[in-house]
């Protein structure tokens, strides 16, 4: 948990976002979240977690994003653990979008190289970077 949390402020900061909180589709972005959250606590700028919905809970509050009290205005980077073609970053960035958060970017912890980055630059001109690509295991 320590070193995912470190590896992925540190690529954000190389990419120069400094979010107010970071998250994305639950499950796979939750652990990278909160792991980002509690390594924050030892920086100079505590970053928040939050989890999004695939879509609006029926009852109750309905929200698509839970975890801040207050979404609109908030910057955020979107995070995924493994990126193949987008999909799941994408309904993110959108449910994001939609609770008026504003995206730095996007970071997955594995990139496969299938078209995720192509995805979320030309459909929402949000920049995926990654901790690794699928190229970097191979020889």
């Amino acid at each position: 948990m320590p070193l995912i949390g470190l590896l992925f402020i540190q690529k954000m900061e190389s990419e120069g976002w400094f979010p107010d909180a970071v998250g994305g589709l639950t499950m796979g972005a939750d652990p990278i979240a909160f792991a980002i959250a509690r390594e924050s606590v030892d920086r100079q700028r505590i970053i928040d977690s939050f989890v999004v919905r695939k879509e609006r809970k029926a009852h109750g509050m309905q929200k698509v994003v839970e975890g801040l009290d207050q979404t609109e205005g908030r910057k955020v980077v979107i995070l995924d653990d493994v990126c193949t073609k987008g999909e799941s970053t994408a309904v993110a960035i959108e449910n994001t979008r939609s609770a008026g958060m504003e995206i730095l970017g996007a970071v997955c912890l594995i990139d496969r190289e299938a078209g995720a980055t192509e995805l979320l630059r030309d459909k929402f001109g949000v920049k995926l970077a990654s901790i690794f690509k699928l190229s970097d295991f191979r020889q």
